[in-house]
């Protein structure tokens, strides 16, 4: 059978009163993305020939984000329920024809192989007019309840209209849909707001549906599959799971971690195997590590590229643009920014290297700086393979090091030097033998004549 057509339609027009924020409750970052994007992700894996965010409260954010990914927006004015947000599409959808599903912009977490199974229940043998997305949760509190035999659907009630032995069922209505355009928009203008709560309920339609003889399923996945985030608590609930999942698949990709729950990912990080990262790292965005690489302790990467067999750390921090080469390493107190460390080279600790490249073999000493900012510019340093770089030196760029060069300790260079040469750029050793003495005997005399 030919595939159908896909589209899926995104909630994301609630205010997020409770966040507490300026910033559009589904745009918090999960794993340094906003949450919003990690459903857009999973939602493009389907290759769906239309997606369309319904946005509200705060829509400018939403649409920012979203219009880089070629994503339609629908705007919902007033907020009078979920049936009536999703009936806002109805114009973006406009002559397509195929399978709608109806996801929600806070609930992240909703992975691809879910929505293909709603799918594919929608076009089982019986042909359920839609099919929902259930859950059992610990504690189904206030949620929307499903009646059902087997995945038959009898009734889904909101809670605030159900009787106290439809809240006593434990299925719970996660309010993710398949349904089939042809029926979609065609229940939603039937939809009614005869309710508690004077709205107008998206589950209406699953009841509409088998008054017109056409029942619905439902399929179950866990709770936290389903989970949606209200609060910044809720928020940081989401964080905690997707981290959850990402160290354990990390694990199985053939990493190791030492203390699991101290590292964290990014949502594109990518870790290679015999990778060993110890306690207490942190994967900003952009992260690429080979295999064979030691992370160790309270690191910190973002925008990096790490060669295979590198060490990093303890206590490194590599920002945008920084690249290890394969066997280079950083150590303690070590920051790199848009600077390139080749095959071999160390810069093992106390050290400054921005905007730099530095050539293989090459050794760069405690306390070396790389001067890359003169208030207005951004200049670069260039240390050729196998110079060595003495401790406490400050390369003010633009400047060249020449390969095999030496820079004597405590140097301040201002001009290339050539390969091969040592370059001692540093004030001369005065000694002034007994001035020491002198002195505090001076300091004394004052303090006893009450001058100091």
């Amino acid at each position: 059978m030919t595939p159908r057509p896909i589209a899926a339609i995104i909630l994301a027009a609630g205010k997020g009163t409770r966040m507490q924020s300026d910033l559009h409750k589904v745009l918090h970052p999960v794993a340094g993305r906003p949450m919003l994007l990690h459903l857009v992700d999973s939602v493009a894996a389907l290759a769906p020939d239309r997606t369309v965010v319904v946005v509200g409260a705060g829509r400018q954010q939403v649409e920012a984000a979203v219009a880089p990914l070629g994503v339609a927006t629908a705007h919902q004015a007033q907020q009078l329920g979920t049936g009536h947000a999703v009936a806002q599409a109805e114009a973006a959808l406009d002559g397509f024809d195929g399978d709608v599903l109806v996801l929600y912009g806070d609930v992240p977490l909703v992975s691809t192989a879910t929505m293909r199974r709603m799918l594919d229940r929608l076009h089982g043998e019986d042909a359920p007019a839609t099919v929902v997305l259930g859950f059992r949760p610990a504690d189904p509190g206030a949620y929307g309840r499903i009646l059902a035999e087997g995945d038959r659907i009898v009734k889904m009630v909101e809670f605030k209209d159900a009787t106290p032995e439809e809240r006593a069922q434990t299925l719970c209505n996660s309010g993710l849909m398949a349904v089939r355009s042809s029926d979609l928009f065609a229940l939603l203008a039937r939809v009614g707001n005869d309710n508690a709560a004077g709205e107008y309920y998206l589950p209406d339609v699953v009841m509409l549906a088998a008054a017109d003889g056409r029942p619905s399923a439902v399929i179950e996945t866990d709770a936290a599959e389903v989970a949606g985030v209200n609060s910044r608590a809720e928020l940081a609930g989401i964080e905690a799971a997707w981290q959850a999942t990402r160290r354990a698949r990390a694990m199985a990709e053939g990493a190791t971690l030492i203390a699991p729950e101290t590292v964290w990912f990014a949502h594109d990080t990518q870790i290679g195997r015999d990778v060993l990262i110890e306690p207490n790292v942190v994967f900003g965005p952009g992260v690429r590590v080979a295999n064979a690489v030691t992370i160790r302790a309270f690191s910190h990467l973002e925008g990096a590229s790490v060669g295979e067999g590198a060490e990093i750390g303890p206590y490194a921090r590599l920002r945008p643009g920084a690249v290890l080469e394969p066997e280079a390493k950083v150590g303690n107190f070590v920051e790199m920014k848009n600077a390139v460390l080749g095959r071999g080279a160390k810069a093992n600790h106390l050290t400054y290297l921005g905007d730099a490249e530095v050539g293989a073999g090459a050794n760069i000493g405690a306390g070396t700086i790389t001067c890359n900012y003169n208030g207005f510019l951004k200049n670069r340093t260039r240390i050729g393979e196998g110079a060595f770089i003495g401790s406490n030196s400050a390369l003010v760029a633009p400047v060249t090091i020449g390969a095999g060069a030496m820079v004597a300790a405590g140097s301040v260079i201002t001009r290339d030097v050539e390969p091969d040469a040592l370059a001692v750029a540093r004030g001369s050793q005065e000694v002034r033998s007994g001035w020491a003495a002198r002195f505090r005997e001076k300091m004394a005399a004052l303090k006893a004549a009450g001058k100091r």
